[in-house]
């Protein structure tokens, strides 16, 4: 058994154990030249610019954060020193889906 504190797989898919009656999600897929991004950091900020949370993107480009309802920026960090930022709105019932091109 894996101890320690980890994000789960960042996959497309939702988890059937989420209840989007309960959850705001923020997801989205990083792309270079149409190809999906591994291994590229997605990181949350609050409506300060305050870290709240990061992820790796997973095989598929994808990342996935679950946050309260509000205004988020989700900075995207892959090789190169690209950087990218992107504002979106999360909101109880819905996923906030993001794409975005590095």
């Amino acid at each position: 058994m894996t101890q320690g504190c980890a994000a789960p797989a960042q996959t497309a898919h939702l988890p059937a154990t989420v209840d989007l009656n309960n959850e705001a999600v923020i997801q989205g897929t990083v792309t270079r030249d149409g190809v999906p991004v591994s291994s590229a950091y997605a990181r949350l900020l609050d409506s300060t610019g305050e870290f709240t949370a990061e992820v790796v993107t997973g095989d598929e480009g994808v990342f996935r954060f679950f946050a309260a309802d509000g205004d988020w920026t989700v900075r995207v960090l892959a090789a190169g020193g690209v950087s990218v930022d992107n504002a979106v709105t999360a909101k109880t019932g819905e996923v906030a889906a993001l794409q975005v091109a590095i």
